[in-house]
């Protein structure tokens, strides 16, 4: 590898390639199966068996192509039949069915005319009006549609990343289908310009139009899907519905959910509610009849069943949205009306209508009283679940892939300086009125005693945190973490990078999708470097001078024994959760010894 390029001085030539001439010349050099015209004495067996073709003259096959390959089907344009691949009971048009492949019982799969699958499809995430609409293509990741979602300012930025992916679905157009190898196409009636990668399952689908579906993904029974792409193991089943939708990697929408312009990113899993514009981030999660997200941000995010959120008033039509930063939680029938804000980890309960912004205040409750929004700074921090969430998420990743990028650290700059900030507003709400017994803060009201809490309890995380992240990584001036920090669809990242990379886009360093990425991933991979130098300098704003190792040394000391304390706290919580006073209906028809044996048995508890 040179400055110049790749070179190549076999026969003493000296051949130099641009980025996409070397492409081109290793596909054209990768070893491509061989296919060819079936003979006359195939065509008869063939047609013994039941099969005809438009013309067979557009039919190719693999050399070691047996007329047992193809029954009681009809081929109609370019068919190709790769080795050890099966056409059953099925109408087949301008497609090419890989090695191993099968197609069985499919009324109809057809490529009509010529297609970007899926590729380029705008999606109007988060407004309905299309404000903030998302151009999806089949390597699409959380952080890349993050920008595209977000930053709708920096229009040069816009324009850039569109153009990045028009070129890419023109890369991956075509006028023939494909079938990957070792996939198995079963039962399904429609499958229109859909791209289907290899070990695909499709059962039974009633639907699937202009799509593509990537490696290991599987589509199920009375599944309609248009103008879509399901990722790598994404599963879609049980008369799910999408249109205009992105389905992340191992994301499952399932038992009758209905989405429309609306992205999914890793390990999502909705069941029997709706979604409309909506921009789910990982794990985004909602299993419940009536259960409606609409027109807002969610990650790490779990719905109850009856939650709700309204996207207009009435006036200027659907242009409103709600962001709920991550880990927030919505209880059974909690409804909030857009335009709304909640800081991450918050538990919502009760109806809340007056537009409340509480984004400095992280794993706060924000419940209804006396029909007003009252916020509860970080009592949160004190619930068990919190800390099961945190916990249950890196082991339920179920991705071989990893193109979303994800942070799971419980203790990290984002949330820590949320807290610095709190804290800092709390005072000065204080400060104002000492005696009042309540306050206001962006329409949300805060009592004096919650007040004093959350101080307190903000400031035990803190301490944590700081300790914990002082704990990893190493002090290096090439790995600055000073400055604010953002959560961009799952990852933790300093807001100077964001920059740099939206100027790089802008400049044309950045030139694919794939190397935006990169510029993410890259800086994942020193994500405890970058955290380490921020904790580090908290700590220097702190004592007034850059701290010695001992004074480093103290605080990863004093975190450690915060977040033991915040532990017992949650554990304590836990506890009260599986007192004998939850037995309430165990050990129906024994006596009180029964109920409690009856009780351990189904929770799991000694």
């Amino acid at each position: 590898m040179t400055a110049g390029g790749w070179k190549s001085t076999a026969q003493g030539a000296s051949l130099k390639f641009s980025r996409n001439s070397l492409y081109l010349h290793l596909l054209n050099t990768i070893v491509m199966p061989q296919f060819r015209n079936m003979t006359p004495a195939e065509i008869a067996a063939v047609e013994s068996l039941g099969s005809s073709a438009e013309a067979w003259s557009q039919v190719s096959v693999a050399d070691d192509f047996t007329p047992f390959q193809l029954l009681q089907s009809h081929l109609e344009g370019k068919v190709v039949v790769g080795s050890g691949a099966r056409i059953i009971r099925s109408r087949v048009c301008n497609y090419h069915i890989g090695e191993g492949a099968l197609v069985e019982g499919v009324t109809a799969l057809e490529c009509r005319r010529r297609s970007t699958f899926g590729n380029g499809v705008g999606v109007a995430t988060m407004n309905e009006c299309g404000g903030r609409t998302v151009k999806i293509y089949d390597r699409l990741s959380a952080q890349a549609a993050y920008l595209m979602a977000v930053y709708r300012h920096r229009p040069q930025t816009m324009a850039a990343l569109e153009k990045m992916v028009d070129d890419y679905a023109e890369a991956r157009a075509s006028q023939t289908g494909s079938v990957g190898k070792g996939s198995r196409i079963v039962g399904a009636r429609f499958i229109r310009e859909v791209r289907i990668g290899d070990n695909v399952t499709v059962d039974g689908c009633s639907i699937l139009e202009n799509g593509t579906v990537c490696d290991g993904a599987h589509i199920g029974v009375d599944v309609k899907a248009y103008d879509f792409i399901a990722a790598e193991q994404a599963r879609l089943d049980n008369g799910a519905t999408v249109e205009r939708c992105f389905v992340g990697e191992s994301c499952r929408l399932d038992k009758g959910f209905t989405a429309v312009d609306s992205l999914f990113f890793a390990n999502s899993h909705c069941e029997n509610g709706e979604a409309a514009s909506i921009f789910a981030g990982p794990y985004t999660v909602s299993h419940h009849k009536s259960s409606l997200l609409i027109a807002g941000m969610f990650s790490f995010f779990n719905a109850g069943s009856g939650s709700n959120q309204s996207n207009h008033l009435f006036k200027s039509g659907p242009v409103h949205q709600a962001v709920h930063l991550r880990g927030c939680k919505f209880a059974s029938g909690a409804y909030v009306m857009s335009p709304a804000l909640e800081g991450a980890f918050t538990m919502v309960m009760g109806h809340h209508s007056y537009h409340h912004d509480t984004a400095i205040f992280p794993y706060s409750y924000l419940i209804e009283k006396e029909d007003r929004s009252v916020l509860m700074p970080g009592a949160n921090l004190t619930s068990y679940g919190a800390v099961r969430d945190i916990e249950k998420w890196p082991a339920r990743d179920r991705r071989t892939i990893r193109r979303d990028v994800i942070n799971f650290e419980e203790y990290n700059p984002y949330i820590t300086s949320g807290m610095l900030r709190a804290v800092d507003t709390l005072h000065a709400i204080a400060e104002e009125d000492p005696d009042a017994p309540t306050y206001v803060h962006q329409k949300a009201i805060i009592r004096a005693a919650a007040l004093k809490r959350g101080i307190g309890l903000y400031n035990r995380f803190i301490v944590a945190a700081l300790g914990a992240m002082l704990d990893r990584g190493e002090s290096a001036e090439r790995y600055d973490g000073s400055g604010r920090w953002l959560d961009i669809a799952g990852q933790y990242i300093t807001k100077r990078e964001v920059e740099a990379i939206l100027d790089a886009i802008d400049h044309g360093e950045l030139a694919s999708p794939e190397e935006v990425d990169n510029r993410f991933r890259v800086f994942s991979v020193h994500y405890d470097d970058y955290a380490h130098s921020w904790a580090e300098q908290v700590c220097a704003a702190m004592l007034g001078h850059a701290p010695t190792a001992e004074e480093l040394n103290d605080v990863i000391a004093a975190g450690r024994n915060a977040h033991e304390a915040m532990r017992r706290t949650t554990d304590a919580d836990r506890e009260r959760d599986c007192s004998p006073e939850m037995a309430v209906g165990y050990g129906l028809d024994g006596d009180g010894t029964t109920r409690m044996e009856d009780y351990r048995a189904v929770r799991g508890l000694r």
